[in-house]
């Protein structure tokens, strides 16, 4: 295996880093850490310490208490008392946590040996939850203007998934593209691929992520909570968030004075999903590191429709580590990941006469097809086609705290995406797509010391990317990319009242290599006289500015309005400019098209929250006008059948072309919960979400965006024990339908899309904590997904265009059947903290 670091040094003369201007930029920001870092030194130590207690004044052992901004915290003892060690001076953010009690925020102002008691209240809802998502510096959520919710890995738990992505989608505007259990792309309102930053810790995740047929390459196990930011209203992570950011947050440094960990086993039946996770971390001195490792893999997964939908598994063995350091100066971490998975590909090609599935088998060097069963579809073994995702990742993240409160962060990362398809049984061990992803991320940003009341951070950030073709099959041409952005952020609170807003301007150049194919579409260094051109050289470039402005209103303690105005930005990327070829995840040949212009965005929400002992509502609602909104429409051919492109195209996929033109999207967002006295821990929950998209000026079958969800209610009964029992803490117990209505308003043109009907889906989990002397020995998770064994189509399902069963006379494949979920969590505690910071 490749080790990532080794492949930059190592392969340096064509990596995007020695442009000069990327250097220059290395160089400084290398420069400003040095001297930041002597300068800081100099900071003054400051330490907070105090009592944690309910409203009686008994004390709170196990109470966390947390510094986002600064990455640390630590836990009540058996009195309720904590100290915290060798912090800045200034004013920062304090969040109190206890399971069963309301979380506690407040601005603590540290100066010396600061004192701080906090006294918690009884509460079965989270009403003070705290993001760090598209801010300065962190905030709570009802004070941001933006549009954003979180998820706590705690919550993910209780729903069966299999990736990070499914994991979100109980988040109220969240639904996922999906082209299997593995593999699933966010979808913010109706808007997906490009159009979403994925974040993990702050750092631009970079894959191909403009394709359909692989997911985001984080491990699903090391997520302690995910921040969804919904429309263009982040201005700190660059272009492309027309949708929104998903900000994947890993597990936060161990407590100061400890060493611990965890271990996960999670077992699935319906695809035999078995997956371990270890993760251990130590924290002493100010010096703090973790390493984790996760294994995974299933075999196809099974429906009534289609039995074992053949080639459907997976395998993941994911692993990473980080090393840090945390004084009173501010904090540095590098750390390095690893995402390795293997997927198989489900085209869902079919024998005509049985209906059933066929696979591809080498019978004595000659291709030939066999029909599959019940023994295929339990296999955990790759079968072809499959595809292999290696992703590395290095990051450097640094904060600095200086005079007045003032702070400056240094963030580098270094990315590698490698992307194989093996498709051709009888060289199994050559792949055909080799695509190869190199990025370097820079981020530079300073957060002015407080004047009035006003929080101003500035910064510059970008890319350099570079893309290499190395197999014998191509879809996008080999490229360089390189982006640069410089921003200015405002917030103040005032009272009732809090005020947000910022301009960004972004650059973006992309640089493409011609690409010549003989007759047998093999690659030649020269055009030859029975060739072709696949793919022809250019060189775009693309800038805009955008820009927010947004306000909160506290009316009272318990109402709180918001209203944002934003506009976004995005390029279009490598395949929408120049695919050419087969898409393998998407069942389709496409072209792209070099005369698209970027997209520009505009869009206005509008909110409201309601918080009280018994009652929550929050509700939202958007509009948002794209132009130039680019998507893929179906090429007709002669006599009005599919367009077959080329011989390379084995399995006669119909061709795609990218186009654009005008779109308009609304819609909005309800969520509700009932949790009347005495019943208070008994929840009635109801999400509502509906999104409808339009091209201005469309008609007829043209007249709505493709790839648009239907309208989906969530509705969830929920019982929460609020206090432990003998050994059983914890526990709950969770009922929901998940309801999808039909979507008719399909972009049904050239047969593009067709309508998806409505169905409904029954799912129930169960969970508690075994406790010992009041301690977690391990929790246990029993999750059911689809109890009721529904068959259905998810309407962001590319597998629903797959081959039409014959004996069935239904197309496509359907969703995954019913699917039970174990899991079990075991804490592990080699040090328990004494002084916090010592």
């Amino acid at each position: 295996m490749e080790v990532y670091g080794l492949i930059i040094l190592a392969d340096s003369t064509s990596f995007l880093f020695l442009n000069t201007f990327l250097m220059r930029v290395l160089t400084l920001l290398i420069c400003i850490f040095i001297s930041v870092a002597v300068h800081a030194e100099s900071s003054s130590h400051s330490s907070l310490s105090g009592r944690i207690t309910d409203t009686s004044g008994a004390p709170l052992p196990g109470a966390v208490i947390e510094l986002p901004d600064l990455h640390t915290g630590g836990v009540a003892d058996v009195d309720g008392r904590y100290e915290i060690l060798d912090l800045p001076s200034g004013k920062f953010l304090v969040t109190v946590k206890l399971l069963s009690f309301a979380t506690k925020s407040q601005t603590v102002n540290l100066a010396g040996q600061s004192i701080q008691d906090f006294q918690l209240s009884e509460a079965v809802l989270e009403q003070h939850e705290v993001i760090v998502t598209g801010t300065s510096a962190a905030t709570e959520q009802k004070r941001n203007p933006a549009p954003i919710q979180t998820i706590s890995a705690a919550q993910m738990r209780e729903n069966v998934s299999t990736n990070v992505i499914d994991a979100i989608t109980s988040l109220p505007g969240v639904q996922q593209l999906s082209t299997g259990p593995a593999i699933s792309k966010p979808v913010i309102r109706g808007l997906g691929y490009n159009r979403i930053i994925t974040l993990n810790d702050g750092i631009r995740q970079e894959g191909q992520q403009w394709g359909d047929e692989h997911g985001i390459e984080i491990d699903d196990y090391n997520v302690s909570r995910v921040e969804v930011l919904k429309g263009p209203a982040s201005l700190s992570y660059g272009p492309d968030a027309i949708a929104g950011v998903v900000n994947i947050l890993s597990e936060e440094p161990a407590t100061p004075g400890t060493i611990q960990g965890n271990l996960i086993g999670n077992y699935q039946t319906n695809n035999g999903l078995a997956g371990v996770h270890a993760r251990l971390a130590g924290n002493q001195g100010g010096i703090n590191w973790s390493a984790y490792y996760t294994g995974k893999m299933a075999h196809d997964f099974q429906n009534v429709n289609d039995g074992y939908v053949f080639d459907s598994r997976f395998r993941n063995n994911d692993y990473g580590a980080s090393l840090g350091i945390a004084k009173s100066w501010g904090n540095s971490r590098l750390s390095f990941t690893s995402f390795n998975q293997n997927l198989g590909i489900a085209e869902g090609e079919r024998d005509s006469a049985t209906g059933a599935f066929v696979k591809q088998v080498n019978n004595n060097g000659v291709m030939a097809q066999q029909i599959t069963d019940a023994s295929d579809g339990k296999l955990y073994s790759m079968a072809i086609p499959n595809q292999q995702i290696l992703h590395q990742k290095l990051t450097w993240i640094n904060n600095f705290y200086l005079a007045n409160n003032a702070r400056i962060g240094i963030s580098l990362g270094l990315q590698q995406n490698t992307r194989k398809e093996f498709g051709d049984v009888l060289h199994a061990d050559e792949p055909g797509l080799n695509l190869r992803l190199r990025t370097l991320n820079y981020d530079l940003h300073y957060l002015f010391a407080q004047t009035h009341g006003w929080e101003i951070s500035t910064g510059i950030n970008g890319m350099g990317q570079q893309n290499r073709n190395s197999g014998v099959e191509f879809l996008v041409p080999d490229y360089q990319l390189f982006d640069i952005g410089a921003y200015l952020i405002a917030h103040k609170d005032l009272g009732a009242w809090s005020f947000s807003g910022g301009i960004r301007g972004d650059y973006r150049s992309l640089k493409t290599d011609v690409l010549f194919v003989d007759s047998l579409h093999e690659r030649v260094q020269q055009p030859v006289s029975s060739g072709s051109t696949l793919f022809s050289a250019f060189d775009k470039v693309f800038s805009s500015p955008s820009g927010s402005l947004g306000l909160s209103y506290a009316y009272n303690t318990r109402t709180h309005f918001k209203a944002n105005l934003a506009s976004g930005y995005r390029a279009p990327n490598i395949a929408e400019l120049a695919a050419n070829g087969v898409h393998e995840g998407t069942i389709r040949y496409e072209y792209g098209n070099q005369q698209l212009k970027a997209e520009n965005s505009l869009q206005g929400d509008l909110g409201v929250a309601y918080n009280s002992t018994h009652l929550s509502i929050n509700a939202s609602l958007f509009y948002n006008h794209i132009s130039h909104f680019i998507y893929t429409q179906k090429l007709p051919g002669a006599n009005g059948v599919d367009s077959i492109p080329r011989s390379d195209n084995p399995l006669n996929y119909a061709a795609y072309i990218y186009e654009q033109g005008a779109a308009n999207l609304f819609g909005g967002e309800l969520f509700i919960d009932l949790h009347p006295h005495p019943l208070d821990w008994l929840h009635f929950e109801n999400t509502f979400s509906y999104v409808q998209g339009r091209f201005a000026g469309g008609v007829d079958s043209a007249k709505y965006l493709p790839n648009i969800p239907g309208a989906r209610w969530l509705i969830g009964l929920r019982a929460q024990a609020r206090h432990s029992y003998k050994q059983i803490g914890g526990a709950y117990l969770k009922v929901e339908l998940d309801h999808y209505f039909a979507q008719n308003q399909v972009f049904s043109a050239y047969q593009t899309e067709t309508a998806s009907p409505q169905y409904s889906l029954l799912n129930a989990s169960l969970g508690f904590d075994v406790l010992r002397a009041k301690k977690t020995l391990l929790s246990i998770t029993v999750a059911g997904q689809n109890l009721l064994d529904e068959a259905y189509q998810n309407h962001l399902s590319r597998l629903r265009y797959a081959d039409i069963n014959n004996v069935s006379g239904k197309q496509g494949i359907f969703g995954m059947g019913r699917n039970i979920s174990l899991q079990v969590a075991i804490p592990i505690t080699f040090k328990e903290a004494g002084k916090i910071g010592s």
